[in-house]
Protein backbone atom coordinates (compact mmCIF):
# COMPACT_ATOMS: atom_id res chain seq x y z
CA UNK A 1 0.00 0.00 0.00
CA UNK A 2 2.62 2.29 0.78
CA UNK A 3 4.13 1.87 -2.59
CA UNK A 4 1.08 2.70 -5.03
CA UNK A 5 -0.87 5.21 -5.05
CA UNK A 6 -4.72 5.04 -4.07
CA UNK A 7 -7.07 7.65 -3.98
CA UNK A 8 -8.37 9.48 -0.68
CA UNK A 9 -11.61 8.64 -1.16
CA UNK A 10 -11.21 5.37 -1.09
CA UNK A 11 -9.70 5.76 2.50
CA UNK A 12 -13.46 6.57 4.06
CA UNK A 13 -14.56 2.97 4.51
CA UNK A 14 -11.63 2.04 6.42
CA UNK A 15 -10.81 5.22 8.87
CA UNK A 16 -14.28 6.42 8.89
CA UNK A 17 -13.25 9.59 7.70
CA UNK A 18 -14.64 12.47 4.45
CA UNK A 19 -12.50 11.23 1.78
CA UNK A 20 -13.19 14.42 -0.57
CA UNK A 21 -12.14 16.77 2.79
CA UNK A 22 -9.06 14.56 3.12
CA UNK A 23 -8.00 15.29 -0.59
CA UNK A 24 -8.96 18.95 -0.53
CA UNK A 25 -6.69 19.28 3.02
CA UNK A 26 -3.57 17.24 1.10
CA UNK A 27 -3.70 19.95 -1.58
CA UNK A 28 -4.09 23.01 0.06
CA UNK A 29 -2.00 22.27 3.03
CA UNK A 30 0.53 19.21 3.27
CA UNK A 31 1.42 19.24 -0.58
CA UNK A 32 2.64 22.42 -0.50
CA UNK A 33 0.76 23.07 -3.89
CA UNK A 34 0.28 26.89 -3.43
CA UNK A 35 4.10 27.46 -2.90
CA UNK A 36 5.07 24.94 -6.25
CA UNK A 37 7.09 27.53 -8.49
CA UNK A 38 5.30 26.01 -11.31
CA UNK A 39 1.58 26.50 -10.06
CA UNK A 40 1.66 29.97 -12.19
CA UNK A 41 1.91 28.29 -15.57
CA UNK A 42 0.71 24.79 -14.57
CA UNK A 43 -2.49 25.22 -16.84
CA UNK A 44 -0.75 26.42 -19.64
CA UNK A 45 2.30 24.47 -19.81
CA UNK A 46 5.15 22.26 -17.60
CA UNK A 47 8.04 21.49 -18.67
CA UNK A 48 10.71 18.56 -17.05
CA UNK A 49 14.17 19.58 -18.55
CA UNK A 50 16.06 16.95 -16.76
CA UNK A 51 13.69 14.39 -18.49
CA UNK A 52 15.30 15.28 -22.23
CA UNK A 53 17.41 12.79 -24.00
CA UNK A 54 18.03 11.65 -27.49
CA UNK A 55 15.25 10.62 -28.58
CA UNK A 56 12.13 12.08 -28.41
CA UNK A 57 8.26 11.60 -29.50
CA UNK A 58 6.15 14.50 -30.04
CA UNK A 59 2.12 14.73 -30.74
CA UNK A 60 -0.94 16.83 -30.05
CA UNK A 61 -3.65 15.24 -28.05
CA UNK A 62 -7.18 16.02 -26.57
CA UNK A 63 -7.21 15.31 -23.06
CA UNK A 64 -10.64 16.05 -21.54
CA UNK A 65 -13.57 18.32 -23.01
CA UNK A 66 -11.63 19.22 -26.29
CA UNK A 67 -8.66 20.96 -24.64
CA UNK A 68 -5.87 20.44 -27.30
CA UNK A 69 -2.09 19.93 -25.97
CA UNK A 70 1.33 19.20 -27.31
CA UNK A 71 3.04 16.66 -25.38
CA UNK A 72 6.54 16.11 -25.77
CA UNK A 73 8.12 12.31 -24.17
CA UNK A 74 11.47 10.85 -23.88
CA UNK A 75 11.67 7.42 -25.83
CA UNK A 76 14.07 6.03 -23.57
CA UNK A 77 11.49 5.68 -20.67
CA UNK A 78 9.11 3.53 -22.08
CA UNK A 79 5.95 5.41 -21.06
CA UNK A 80 7.17 4.83 -17.23
CA UNK A 81 8.66 7.24 -14.49
CA UNK A 82 10.69 10.29 -16.37
CA UNK A 83 8.93 10.00 -20.06
CA UNK A 84 7.32 13.99 -19.79
CA UNK A 85 9.59 16.23 -21.34
CA UNK A 86 6.73 18.69 -21.76
CA UNK A 87 3.10 19.46 -22.01
CA UNK A 88 1.76 22.43 -23.46
CA UNK A 89 -1.39 23.88 -24.09
CA UNK A 90 -2.53 23.77 -27.65
CA UNK A 91 -0.94 23.41 -30.66
CA UNK A 92 0.36 26.78 -31.85
CA UNK A 93 3.54 26.44 -32.76
CA UNK A 94 4.52 29.68 -32.04
CA UNK A 95 3.37 28.91 -28.39
CA UNK A 96 5.24 25.64 -28.11
CA UNK A 97 8.38 26.50 -29.72
CA UNK A 98 8.22 29.35 -26.70
CA UNK A 99 7.66 27.59 -23.75
CA UNK A 100 10.33 24.50 -25.42
CA UNK A 101 13.01 27.34 -25.77
CA UNK A 102 13.14 27.46 -22.02
CA UNK A 103 14.60 24.28 -21.99
CA UNK A 104 18.34 25.03 -22.46
CA UNK A 105 19.96 24.97 -25.55
CA UNK A 106 22.67 22.35 -24.79
CA UNK A 107 20.23 19.51 -24.13
CA UNK A 108 18.13 20.35 -27.22
CA UNK A 109 20.89 20.19 -29.51
CA UNK A 110 21.51 16.61 -28.15
CA UNK A 111 18.43 15.31 -29.47
CA UNK A 112 19.31 12.95 -32.41
CA UNK A 113 16.27 12.25 -33.70
CA UNK A 114 11.86 13.32 -32.44
CA UNK A 115 9.39 11.15 -33.89
CA UNK A 116 6.25 12.91 -35.25
CA UNK A 117 3.16 13.16 -36.81
CA UNK A 118 3.00 14.75 -40.68
CA UNK A 119 1.35 17.94 -39.57
CA UNK A 120 3.36 21.60 -40.37
CA UNK A 121 3.08 22.44 -37.36
CA UNK A 122 4.58 19.84 -35.85
CA UNK A 123 7.41 19.80 -37.86
CA UNK A 124 8.39 23.86 -37.94
CA UNK A 125 8.53 22.82 -33.76
CA UNK A 126 11.20 20.18 -33.91
CA UNK A 127 13.32 21.92 -36.80
CA UNK A 128 13.37 25.32 -34.65
CA UNK A 129 13.68 23.56 -31.19
CA UNK A 130 15.74 20.91 -31.93
CA UNK A 131 17.74 21.62 -34.62
CA UNK A 132 20.01 18.46 -35.21
CA UNK A 133 17.76 16.11 -34.66
CA UNK A 134 16.13 14.55 -37.79
CA UNK A 135 12.67 14.07 -38.31
CA UNK A 136 10.83 10.28 -38.47
CA UNK A 137 6.85 10.39 -39.67
CA UNK A 138 5.38 7.95 -37.06
CA UNK A 139 4.36 4.60 -38.52
CA UNK A 140 0.45 5.13 -38.46
CA UNK A 141 0.67 8.33 -41.02
CA UNK A 142 2.55 6.66 -43.15
CA UNK A 143 0.57 3.63 -43.18
CA UNK A 144 -2.78 5.48 -43.58
CA UNK A 145 -1.24 7.08 -46.66
CA UNK A 146 -0.01 3.89 -47.93
CA UNK A 147 -3.44 2.60 -47.92
CA UNK A 148 -5.25 5.45 -49.10
CA UNK A 149 -3.10 5.39 -51.87
CA UNK A 150 -3.91 1.85 -52.40
CA UNK A 151 -7.37 2.41 -52.34
CA UNK A 152 -7.49 5.08 -55.36
CA UNK A 153 -6.40 2.36 -58.31
CA UNK A 154 -9.05 0.06 -56.61
CA UNK A 155 -12.24 2.18 -56.96
CA UNK A 156 -11.26 3.58 -60.21
CA UNK A 157 -11.32 -0.26 -61.38
CA UNK A 158 -14.88 -0.92 -59.41
CA UNK A 159 -16.36 2.14 -60.13
CA UNK A 160 -16.42 3.35 -56.82
CA UNK A 161 -16.12 7.02 -56.22
CA UNK A 162 -13.18 7.72 -53.86
CA UNK A 163 -15.02 9.60 -51.42
CA UNK A 164 -17.25 6.72 -50.59
CA UNK A 165 -14.35 4.75 -49.35
CA UNK A 166 -13.67 3.76 -45.86
CA UNK A 167 -9.70 3.76 -45.66
CA UNK A 168 -10.48 2.73 -41.94
CA UNK A 169 -11.28 -0.97 -43.60
CA UNK A 170 -7.94 -0.72 -44.90
CA UNK A 171 -5.35 -0.21 -41.90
Amino acid sequence: MDTYPIPAQSLEKYYHMDGVQLERHYKEHLSNFKHWQACEHALEWLIFPENTGTHLSIDETSLSNGELYTIITNKAAKCRKGSLVAIIEGTSSEKVINVLEKIAEEKRNQVKEVTLDMAESMRRIVRRCFPNAIRVIDRFHVQKLACDALQLPIAGMQGYSVNNIKTADCC
